[in-house]
């Protein structure tokens, strides 16, 4: 149960960090809110390794792809494009965000 509220606690920061921009460019302008955001991304990305580590038979949907891109963010930091990023932030996260709501309530 921790890992899925550190999770939805690092949902609500980026959509807290983001809620007054609405482009693209807005984002890519504002450094400070990029390396919170991607802080965040990193912590989810871990919560989420450790999350189906215990509980495998109940694995977040692309686990895979959550700790892939957490292990680009950390180690090949250089290469991650911050339009990728963008594009979680407006399309992954909310259902990320549902699914973790769901088994919070189920647990």
């Amino acid at each position: 149960k921790k890992y899925l509220s550190d999770i939805l606690q690092a949902i609500n920061m980026i959509e807290s960090f983001t809620a007054d921009m609405s482009e693209y460019n807005e984002y890519i302008a504002d450094l400070k809110t990029q390396s919170a955001v991607e802080r965040q991304l990193g912590i989810i990305g871990e919560a989420a390794v450790k999350f189906n580590k215990l509980f495998p038979e109940s694995a977040l949907t692309n686990s895979v792809k959550i700790a892939g891109f957490r292990n680009r963010l950390i180690h090949a930091y250089d290469s991650v494009d911050p339009s990728i990023i963008w594009a979680i932030i407006k399309i992954h996260l909310y259902p990320l965000k549902e699914e973790v709501i769901y088994k919070l309530e189920k647990s």
